[in-house]
């Protein structure tokens, strides 16, 4: 059986060429979900307050983006169906009690993945602390033998 060493400055490069980078990828995919959890998470809250003032019939106030942070009072007399941005803004009319079930589900999805991918990163920063520890030991072996 015939076994290659890697001479430090190869793992060196292969771990600045692709564990590097491949955890930039990873961080990357986790802030984008995260971001989609925490709006999910906001449309969740905004929907529970709708179905508790749902029993006064008044309809609610609220304040509407209008895109660049910019908000515009609004007032919503029926809100027994919403409009709900699935993705590739495609939206899809929900009554509120299916628009809830959608939305939670969307969470656990989301949070499915999101911890995927923090594993797969984790795992990485453990591959590049492990390379970094071999190219240590390596010279430190390298360094002993010179000595004697």
């Amino acid at each position: 059986m015939v076994t290659q060493r890697m001479s430090p400055e190869s793992v060196e490069n292969f771990i600045h060429e692709h564990l590097r980078e491949d955890l930039r990828v990873y961080e990357r995919q986790l802030n984008e979900l995260n971001a989609d959890i925490v709006e999910y998470v906001q449309l969740k809250h905004m929907i529970e307050t709708i179905l508790l003032n749902k029993g006064n019939g008044e309809g609610f106030k609220t304040q509407v983006n209008i895109g660049g942070n910019m908000f515009m009072k609004a007032r919503a007399d029926n809100a027994n169906h919403l409009l709900v941005d699935i993705g590739l803004k495609v939206y899809v009319e929900f009554t509120i009690e299916e628009a809830l079930r959608f939305v939670e589900m969307r969470i656990k999805v989301l949070t499915k993945q999101a911890d995927v991918i923090r594993d797969k990163s984790i795992e990485t920063k453990a591959n590049i602390k492990l390379a970094l520890l071999i190219i240590g030991d390596g010279q430190r072996l390298h360094m002993s033998e010179d000595n004697r």
